[in-house]
């Protein structure tokens, strides 16, 4: 429809974003709307690398620790996360990956919970856990649970959080849904924690780099979060753990590892922990993916959340919009919030034919991923994705959906890899 791909023109034009998209290396004859599994790479990304590889390493070598800023990378490059999730300095590490830091985090909130004195202990026996949770942090919380002695309480974190009460210890929740983008609200449920006498810990994976968390302004006490989906890190890059400064003096890490030491080249045979959030480190870090990811969040320097937020929530509602334009009726429907409090930054659709679908959106340079049995993802980064690449996904999808038989079958490459976290 002309009047779409006219209107698309018109926003690209006054979008303040627009420019960043050429801060990324992008196939030009294809939409990547991957953000939400893999991000795009910054163009100035390999350069650096290249001279973390030859002039760092190659030339420097160990001295590198000190010189080159390697052995602070994690606490550094923590405090250049923090403003992206509203929080203040001091309070984020970055290092190993999501499923550890969700470990760190579920077991450090129930012994947080413990508090001094054992009657607490008894009391709060629960941990509750978002019931529609990506997998890994189910099967972390099934193995905290089982090492402290809690028992697990699945909730629906779209709900009123009712199985809330004294016998809470910790609540672990997904900022926004991995399957059908739904933004909970973290601001209520850190407040019914809290006034349960419970923590809060959020999975922010879908949501660091996509909009505003506030992390700081409504108390979450511990809070993980990859870096390769909407910060661009690169495939594998480390996740980050927020510890509360309020916490960090009592948070007890259960992987004391030797970085996490208050003096880790005494090789003390007994484990005293560092000041800070510090204390979340585990062993060496992974310098090389670490420091592509520094070089990566470069591009967030001149940037406001409210900005990505705003242009988020307008590349949704057009491809939403262009979607219902295209589609065949009766072909998809949207699992994705219509409100905008309870939307993330992507689109996902039911679609019975989802995987021959997925796989001939990719042949025709649409890059989305499938959820099996029946959702096609999309996931919309502000950063680079423009509302011209909206118009000719979802006009691209309605010729596929006309082209594919319905109830088709088959696999699609675009799947996210199982190694997400």
């Amino acid at each position: 429809m002309p009047d779409l791909v006219a209107r698309a023109a018109v926003l690209d034009a006054a979008d303040g974003l627009a420019p960043l998209r050429g801060l990324f290396a992008l196939n030009e004859g294809s939409v990547y709307l991957d953000g939400n599994s893999l991000g795009a790479l910054p163009r100035h990304v390999p350069e650096r690398i290249r001279d973390v590889m030859t002039r760092q390493w190659g030339e420097l070598g160990i001295r590198s620790w000190t010189e080159g800023g390697w052995w602070t990378a994690p606490e550094r490059i923590g405090d250049r996360i923090a403003p992206l999730v509203g929080a203040g300095p001091g309070q984020i590490v970055v290092g190993d990956s999501t499923s550890v830091n969700v470990f760190k985090a579920v077991v450090a909130a129930v012994r947080l919970a413990d508090g001094d004195g054992g009657q607490e202990r008894t009391e709060r026996t629960e941990l509750l856990v978002d019931a529609t949770t990506f997998p890994t942090d189910g099967y972390i919380a099934r193995s905290a649970a089982r090492m402290t002695g809690r028992r697990i309480v699945p909730f629906d974190p779209a709900e009123p959080p009712g199985a809330l009460g004294p016998r809470t210890a910790a609540v672990l929740v997904n900022h926004v849904d991995f399957r059908t983008g739904r933004l909970h609200d973290l601001p209520g449920i850190t407040a019914a924690a809290h006034a349960a006498g419970a923590l809060a810990v959020w999975d922010l994976c879908h949501s660091a780099g996509a909009l505003p968390v506030g992390l700081d302004e409504h108390g979450v006490d511990l809070a993980v979060g990859c870096t390769y989906k909407y910060l661009n890190g690169g495939p594998g890059s480390p996740a980050f753990l927020y510890v509360a400064e309020r916490h960090q003096a009592r948070f007890d890490s259960p992987l004391p590892g030797w970085n996490a030491h208050a003096d880790p080249f005494a090789m003390a045979p007994g484990f005293v922990a560092a000041d800070g959030a510090v204390r979340g480190r585990v062993g060496t870090p992974d310098i090389l993916s670490m420091l592509a990811l520094d070089a990566a969040l470069d591009v967030w320097e001149s940037v406001r959340m409210a900005d990505i937020r705003a242009k988020s929530l307008a590349l949704t509602d057009f491809f939403l919009e262009c979607v219902t334009a295209y589609a065949p009726p009766g072909r998809v429907s949207s699992l994705t919030p219509a409100a905008h409090a309870e939307r993330g930054s992507q689109v996902a659709l039911r679609c019975p034919e989802a995987p021959a679908v997925m796989e001939a959106l990719i042949a025709r340079g649409v890059v989305g991923d499938l959820r099996r049995p029946d959702l096609l993802r999309f996931g919309f980064t502000p950063l680079y994705v423009g509302f011209a690449d909206a118009e000719r996904a979802a006009r691209v999808l309605g010729e596929v959906l006309a082209g594919v038989p319905a109830e088709a079958s088959g696999e699609a490459s675009g799947e996210e890899p199982p190694g997400d976290r």
